[in-house]
This record gives C-alpha cells, sequence and structure tokens, in this order.
C-alpha cells in the first residue's frame, strides 16, 4: 500500500496556503494604500473647493 497520494495532496495544500499567505498580506497592503491615495485625493478636492468652515469634527476630543 503507498501514501504516495496523500503525500502529494498534502505538500499541494501545503503550497497553496504558503502561497495564500505569500499574497493576501500583499493584496492588503495594496488595497489600503489605494484607499489612503483616494482619501488624500477627496481631502484636497474638498479643500481648494469650498473654504473651510469651523464643524464639530474640527474641535479636540478629551
Amino acid at each position: 500500500m503507498s501514501y504516495l497520494g496523500y503525500v502529494v495532496a498534502a505538500y499541494a495544500v501545503f503550497a497553496v496556503v504558503l502561497a495564500w499567505d505569500l499574497v493576501s498580506p500583499l493584496l492588503q497592503v495594496r488595497r489600503e494604500l489605494r484607499a489612503a491615495r483616494r482619501r488624500a485625493q477627496r481631502q484636497a478636492a474638498a479643500r481648494t473647493s469650498a473654504p473651510h468652515t469651523p464643524s464639530v469634527t474640527d474641535e479636540l476630543t478629551r
């Protein structure tokens, strides 16, 4: 009786999980960088389009 099929399957699963552990954080970093760029663009557009009026969110909190 040969366990070759089980061993090959176990290594294949290991390789897939290892690849996912590598790729997943890279995708998350790309997504967060894209969100930060979009947020900065929105804030820059908001600053140039209208004069700044103080709001409740500008106040310091304790």
